[in-house]
């Protein structure tokens, strides 16, 4: 078994899902008292939240490829960045090492075209949303048609990332206001949502919904227990 290196505590509240998801899988492969073999970084989510709303990529890049660099001197075979918007530096954080690094918006457009997705619905930060390190990287890399939400719903989902899930705060307001929006982009074309934002799945789960709902937090985990037990 390889051991997984992951870069966490963006926020830890779902960096605490990937713990359980990855562990969980390693148990249900290869069962009885087996668990992951994982190295964990977990940064200060103050600090980064305050350089991505400055927009200060370059520091945020520095940081996290210094955590690539304490993984890989811990013995870490891999490297998962635990949060979607911090894959804007994803390339200057694998160049900092010789580890793979497990791109989290690869593994869910594997998961989509399995099931022939080809037009897709986003949430996530404004980051996320907005700019084209992630939805361009669908489209090019993948062909797959990405529909984000209106600016006023971008704003909403953004906010309720920030000021409520990162907190840890449930709001079932905030649920409902969440699948009022992706049906409006089911409306638009998409087949199915992901949910792009790794505290996403905190909130809305494919129990809450009829329209197909890709977790990339629960995708990227099991993407590195794949790798780990194929090493």
């Amino acid at each position: 078994m390889g051991t997984i290196g992951l870069i966490g505590g963006m926020s830890w509240e779902s960096t605490v899902s990937y713990y359980h998801v990855i562990n969980q899988q390693v148990k249900t492969q290869l069962g009885g008292l087996h668990s992951a073999k994982i190295i964990l970084h977990s940064v200060d989510f103050a600090q980064i939240e305050q350089l991505q709303h400055q927009g200060k990529w370059q520091e945020l890049a520095d940081i996290l490829a210094d955590a690539a660099r304490g993984l890989e001197r811990a013995g870490a075979e891999c490297v998962l960045i635990c949060t979607n918007t911090m894959h804007k530096v994803a390339d200057m954080v694998e160049q900092a090492t010789k580890l793979p690094l497990i791109h989290i918006a690869d593994a869910t457009a594997k998961a989509l075209i399995k099931e022939q997705i080809r037009k897709v619905g986003l949430l996530g930060t404004r980051f996320t949303m907005e700019q084209d390190f992630y939805k361009q990287r669908l489209q090019d890399k993948f062909a797959i048609e990405v529909v984000t939400p209106d600016q006023a719903d971008r704003d909403l989902v953004h906010n309720v990332i920030y000021d409520e899930l990162c907190l840890g705060k449930i709001n079932p307001c905030s649920r409902e206001a969440y699948l009022t929006i992706m049906q409006n982009l089911v409306d638009k074309g998409a087949q199915a949502i992901i949910l792009g934002c790794t505290e996403i799945a905190l909130l809305v789960s494919q129990n809450d919904t009829d329209i197909p709902l890709y977790n990339t937090t629960d995708i990227h985990a099991l993407a590195a227990v794949d790798f780990a037990l194929n090493i």
